[in-house]
């Protein structure tokens, strides 16, 4: 895995226990407002995409694209994942400034 901020953050969320990941258990996190931020895999399904866009759009949840299922998987020790949530308001700020501050 490359050096990625990101993931990084991602992966002490995960230790910290403030991540959830996989397709329901996300949905589930975020009609129930535990979610603080999406982040979809860009190698997910436009049906996923969507389905989380607007789910995140109507529950004004922040979501962002990134990465590969393959990279968001190890970044919180499973073999692959489409979708993960991060459930603790100062991870999401760190990880959406550094995918923001990516995209420069």
């Amino acid at each position: 895995m490359k050096n990625d901020k990101v993931l990084s953050m991602v992966g002490l969320a995960m230790r910290a226990g403030k991540v959830l990941s996989g397709e329901f258990s996300v949905e589930k996190g975020i009609r129930s407002h535990q979610a603080y931020l999406v982040i979809v895999s860009n190698q997910a399904s436009e049906n996923t995409k969507k389905n989380f866009s607007d789910m995140c759009s109507y529950y004004k949840v922040p979501i962002f694209y990134y990465g590969s299922k393959e990279e968001l998987g190890m970044a919180i020790g499973k073999p692959f994942r489409a979708s993960i949530a991060l459930t603790d308001s100062g991870f999401a700020n760190a990880v959406m400034k550094q995918i923001n501050m990516s995209k420069l």
